[in-house]
């Protein structure tokens, strides 16, 4: 993004914390879409997906006072909201539905803003591409635990759960699959 679009979002962002409902509104319309995409990735429903949106902005229109510009950008505070709602919805279908193991594919899907700066577009392309191309030199078992762990958002228990290992076994597969990944990617 660009710094000017970065100013504009805490702009609105300060405005929205005054309960200012157009600036919300523009908000939205800068990122519903973003979002919508990241949540359908892991939450493969458009009702879903549709609802994470929702509980995004609602938050926004909450905590909108709490965002503060020394600790980072407006949008990488939006898109850690969004992650959290996201995984919120995830672990309560994973409570009220058999869970299902989500691949690296996933990843393959990118919704486009208008807004989008190219060069950073560029740049996350190609560092997916490297982690991409790294989760594929991990052994099998270590690769399925991180992706549980950071595609599904599953806790360490859960996963234990899920694919029958014990604790330690997933602790350990987790920290050596994070160990070789690093590797990878240095």
């Amino acid at each position: 993004m660009e710094k000017s679009s970065a100013v504009d979002d805490t702009s609105l962002l300060a405005q929205i914390a005054q309960r200012d409902q157009s600036a919300l509104s523009a908000l939205y319309d800068r990122y519903a879409r973003i979002i919508y995409g990241l949540a359908f990735k892991s939450l493969r429903s458009v009702e879903e997906s549709e609802e994470a949106v929702l509980d995004v902005f609602a938050q926004v229109w909450k905590i909108a006072d709490r965002y503060d510009i020394q600790k980072g950008r407006a949008d990488t505070w939006l898109f850690t909201l969004a992650r959290s709602r996201i995984l919120d919805r995830l672990r309560k279908i994973q409570r009220t539905k058999p869970a299902t193991i989500v691949s690296m594919d996933a990843l393959e899907i990118q919704s486009k803003a208008d807004n989008v700066d190219l060069f950073e577009d560029v740049f996350v392309r190609e560092r997916r591409s490297r982690v991409m191309a790294a989760m594929q030199t991990i052994p099998d078992e270590q690769r399925l635990v991180l992706e549980l762990a950071y595609y599904q958002g599953l806790t360490q228990s859960q996963i234990a759960t899920q694919t029958g290992l014990s604790l330690g076994t997933v602790k350990t597969r987790i920290r050596l699959g994070l160990g070789k990944l690093k590797s990878a990617l240095s």
